[in-house]
């Protein structure tokens, strides 16, 4: 005889073995408010299909590809010409970890202009930068990984800007080449690091950054704070919002296919790492901003080095968006518009930078 099971018997089953009506019961209170900004309380469901993406399509690259400077190359080749749709895989991959680093600076400065770092979510700031210079260190280190021209040289000249750093920046450099030229020691590293070391420190930050946001619930505009209770309306996060987000992931990451299925991510020639630097190499579109703002400083500013100026801009840039949670707290109006003001201005130089940098 056979044993049926009905779908109110497996959720009764499962409910008491993992509590899911506590859940269920908590997602049905919390509310998300509804006003003129709300569009951007979709960019972490977005960021967070990016990822998934990454994360699954990387585990897929990784049963086929060779970390070594003989094979990583050809591996790469096999995996676009010889595995089924293997080009689709790994052009979804390449296209995701900038279409993630793009919603990344997106969610970044529209959180800032909300003033989502304000008490009490000084700590989920704070892991979002985290997560920001996370996702930059897996774009820098996988970049190199299929060990082609552009990538072998690009990577080369993201090495020797971090050389650039005051104090450390030399004994980074080699830690990161792991000796004084790009081989087979900055291959094994840069592998070890994008598939161990980085995702070991990343999981536990989103699972902190996801847990904070739903200890303190969505962030509202003070504007929208002050508006009278009858003015102010909101919508329930499960079903309503959560249905909403799931058809912006479905159109997020159709979008995503799409840009694969037109224009495949390229694989130059092999790189020969004796051979002289083309013309015109840069590093990743996201590194473009500091790149530029390095070449265009002089060698020398009074008795510093222009690199080491540039570094230091760059590093107070950064100190800026860190403090700025125990700078603008709200209490302050004159401090709220400074903060403002820096956003505006860290913008500015990020875009005109960055397009000055492809442009030149």
């Amino acid at each position: 005889m056979g044993i049926k099971l009905s779908t109110q018997d497996l959720y009764a089953w499962l409910d008491r073995r993992l509590s899911l009506s506590l859940y269920r019961e908590q997602a049905t209170k919390k509310t998300v408010p509804l006003h003129r900004q709300t569009f951007w309380y979709y960019m972490g469901g977005f960021l967070l299909v990016y990822f998934v993406s990454q994360v699954l399509t990387g585990a897929l690259l990784m049963v086929y590809y060779v970390p070594e400077i003989q094979s990583a190359y050809a591996s790469i080749l096999a995996l676009n010409s010889q595995v089924d749709f293997g080009w689709f895989f790994r052009s979804l991959h390449s296209w995701g970890a900038n279409i993630l680093v793009l919603f990344l600076f997106i969610h970044l400065f529209s959180t800032y202009f909300m003033k989502a770092y304000r008490p009490p979510r000084e700590i989920t700031w704070w892991t979002g930068l985290l997560l920001l210079a996370l996702m930059f260190g897996f774009g820098f280190t996988g970049y190199l990984l299929p060990w082609d021209e552009m990538a072998f040289f690009a990577t080369k000249i993201g090495i020797d800007i971090t050389a650039s750093l005051p104090l450390i920046g030399e004994e980074l450099a080699l830690l990161l080449r792991g000796g004084t030229e790009l081989g087979q020691g900055t291959l094994s590293r840069f592998f070890a690091i994008h598939v161990m070391f980085l995702p070991l420190i990343t999981l536990p930050v989103l699972g902190l950054h996801l847990l904070l946001i739903q200890l303190h619930g969505i962030s509202e505009p003070r504007w929208f704070q002050k508006l009278p209770a009858d003015k102010q309306t909101h919508e329930a996060f499960f079903p309503t919002f959560m249905l909403k987000d799931v058809m912006g992931w479905v159109v997020a990451f159709g979008l995503l296919a799409i840009l694969v299925a037109l224009r495949p991510w390229e694989l130059g020639p092999e790189a020969e790492p004796f051979a002289p630097a083309p013309e015109g190499i840069k590093p990743e579109w996201y590194f473009l901003f500091l790149f530029q703002l390095l070449r265009i400083l002089p060698g020398t500013i009074g008795p510093l080095e222009g690199e080491h100026v540039g570094m230091l801009l760059f590093g107070l840039a950064v100190a800026g968006l860190v403090l700025m949670p125990l700078w603008d707290t709200g209490q302050s109006t004159w401090r709220s518009r400074i903060a403002v003001g820096y956003g505006w201005t860290l913008l500015f130089l990020f875009v005109a930078l960055t397009i000055w940098g492809m442009l030149w």
